[in-house]
C-alpha cells in the first residue's frame, strides 16, 4: 500500500495501473499443403492462453481488476532490406491493483509489456529506501528474465 500525504494528514492506497501487453504471433509453415496457423491465429492463441495463466495464477500483490481483450489484432512488417519478416500482435490491457510498486515489476521486464498508466493516486512520493529496493529487485528482476530466456533459447 502505498502512503499518500494530503495537507498534514496520511493515507494508505493501493496503486491503480493500467497495463498493456502485447503478445507475438509468428506464422509457421505447415507441413504439406495444409494445417499451418496464420500469425493472426497464432497471436490469438498466446493472448488466449496468457490471458487464462494471468486469471489463474495469482502475482503476490496483484489483484486483477479487468481484462481487456478488445482491441484488434495488428501485424507489423520488419525486416534488414534483404528479407522482410512479419508478426501479429494480440494487445491485452489489464487494470490492476497493486500493494507496492514492486509487485508490478514480474509483468514490466517480459518482452510483451508496451505501456503503463497510473489511474490512482494522482501522485506518489518514494522514500530514498524505497527507491534503492525498487531498483533492486528490478535488477533482480531483469536478471532472471534473461536466465529464463538464455535457458528457452540453449536448448
Amino acid at each position: 500500500m502505498m502512503k499518500i500525504r494530503i495537507g498534514n494528514e496520511l493515507l494508505t492506497e493501493h496503486v491503480r495501473v493500467r497495463v498493456r501487453l502485447d503478445y507475438r504471433g509468428e506464422s509457421r509453415s505447415g507441413r504439406f499443403f495444409f494445417g499451418g496457423k496464420s500469425k493472426e491465429e497464432i497471436a490469438e492463441t498466446m493472448r488466449e492462453q496468457q490471458v487464462t495463466l494471468l486469471r489463474n495464477v495469482p502475482l503476490q500483490g496483484v489483484m486483477i481488476e479487468d481484462v481487456d481483450l478488445s482491441l484488434d489484432v495488428y501485424a507489423v512488417s520488419q525486416g534488414d532490406g534483404r528479407r522482410n519478416h512479419e508478426a501479429a500482435y494480440a494487445p491485452i490491457i489489464l487494470t490492476l491493483r497493486v500493494e507496492n510498486l514492486d509487485d508490478l515489476l514480474p509483468l514490466l521486464v517480459k518482452s510483451e509489456f508496451r505501456k503503463i498508466e497510473f489511474l490512482s493516486p494522482e501522485n506518489i512520493s518514494l522514500h530514498r529506501l524505497d527507491m534503492e529496493r525498487l531498483l533492486f529487485r528490478l535488477s533482480q528482476a531483469f536478471q532472471q528474465e534473461i536466465k529464463s530466456l538464455e535457458q528457452k533459447y540453449s536448448r
